[in-house]
């Protein structure tokens, strides 16, 4: 069963902030959403209205459930935050996300990524995961988490090792995808709280 919490929760670790998206975050997100790079290893990038329309979604999840793919920002002490202007420095989302729509074993908790590329490589990542999935066990008393990605993405495989994921090595073909896609092979991840613990 979906864990539903009354309020919307935030984490910070040391060095970042893990939030409710603002209005103001869309410029970036779009930025991030609209580099070849970033997507990848996803269909397509994303025009304007796409992205906009995605974090529309985002922000909604975190209202209705209480967490969500949370907007990750750059801890600033004494910040000025509002829906339209904040001096933190908006780099991505990390968090989670109930997900219904992939096979095998759904329903599942998926936690799951997306940084600007220009923060790739400085363990931000990986340092909010962390936060993400202890709040998942902590929190929300969960007895694992996935992850799942094209199985050409080794960045984000070795993301999910590094964070104490096992591969369930249960390949599936991803339901959005058409036959034959190069990215339409998909491998599955699994996290938990004993795994994690022993990374930490």
């Amino acid at each position: 069963m979906k864990p539903i919490l009354k309020q919307p929760i935030e984490l910070k670790t040391k060095r970042l902030r893990l939030r409710q998206w603002y209005e103001c975050d869309k410029t970036a997100f779009a930025a991030i959403n609209a580099d070849a790079e970033v997507m990848r290893y996803f269909p397509s990038v994303l025009t304007r209205h796409e992205s906009d329309v995605l974090a529309d979604k985002i922000a909604r999840l975190i209202i209705e459930n209480g967490y969500g793919f949370w907007a990750l920002t750059l801890a600033a002490d004494g910040a000025i935050k509002s829906e339209y202007a904040t001096s933190e420095e908006f780099i991505g989302f990390v968090g989670l996300h109930w997900q219904t729509q992939i096979n095998p074993d759904q329903p599942f908790m998926e936690i799951g990524w997306r940084l600007a590329r220009k923060y790739w490589g400085k363990g931000y990542a990986c340092e909010a995961a962390q936060a993400a999935l202890q709040f998942a066990f902590e929190v929300l008393r969960l007895a694992e988490v996935y992850a799942f990605t094209a199985l050409p993405n080794m960045p984000s495989q070795k993301l999910m090792t590094r964070l104490g994921m096992k591969d369930c090595k249960q390949h599936f073909s991803h339901p959005n995808l058409p036959a034959g896609h190069p990215l339409q092979a998909h491998c599955l991840f699994r996290v938990t709280p004993e795994e994690l613990t022993s990374r930490t």
